[in-house]
């Protein structure tokens, strides 16, 4: 995945009424080696990755990269989120010369349904809206995954197409920064 660009990374940690955004910690990679371990977390992601091999693979840092965030909650990594440039070679773009920001996140089961999600997404589309003004992002999740619909559709991503990859129906949204009167 391409960089995201000419931004300062790691933002400061970015906080919400109950989140902290941060960058990635040697604290978390129990979590994080949990997060991709779990069949829940993985099932419209390509399955679960097999824990041994992750315990061999993930460094001492995990994650550690522009545009991955620590969601933290009371001092624990709860998820994910990400920002990257979609690569032009997969489906689904609405820029002619693709490399859109994408939004990713995944959350430990323990944190879904309390509305993380989308406080934390949330956050992360206000920096990006900052950093880069006016600059559009999209989403792309299974049609399957209705959580996550549901998330993309109240961050106010509006679906843009569908079409099959990995072997599955995808849900494409894009949202773009409201301009703030000034």
């Amino acid at each position: 995945m391409a960089e995201l660009g000419p931004v300062v990374w790691p933002p400061a940690p970015l906080r919400t009424e109950r989140l902290v955004l941060r960058e990635p910690e040697a604290r978390d990679r129990a979590a994080y080696i949990d997060l991709f371990a779990s069949s829940e977390v993985r099932t419209y992601l390509g399955g679960p990755r097999p824990r041994a091999e992750l315990e061999s693979a993930v460094p001492e840092v995990p994650g550690r990269r522009p545009g991955v965030l620590v969601v933290d909650h009371d001092g624990a990594m709860i998820g994910i989120v990400t920002l990257d440039r979609r690569d032009a070679e997969r489906p689904g773009h609405v820029r002619p010369d693709a490399g859109e920001a994408e939004l990713s996140y995944m959350f430990l089961p323990e944190a879904w349904g309390r509305g993380y999600a989308h406080e934390a997404c949330a956050a992360a589309l206000g920096w990006f809206a900052d950093a880069f003004p006016s600059e559009p992002v999209v989403l792309c999740t299974q049609v399957a995954n209705d959580r996550s619909v549901r998330v993309a559709e109240k961050l106010g991503f509006t679906e843009r197409e569908r079409f099959e990859e990995f072997g599955a129906q995808q849900w494409f949204g894009a949202w773009s920064p409201v301009p703030r009167s000034g």
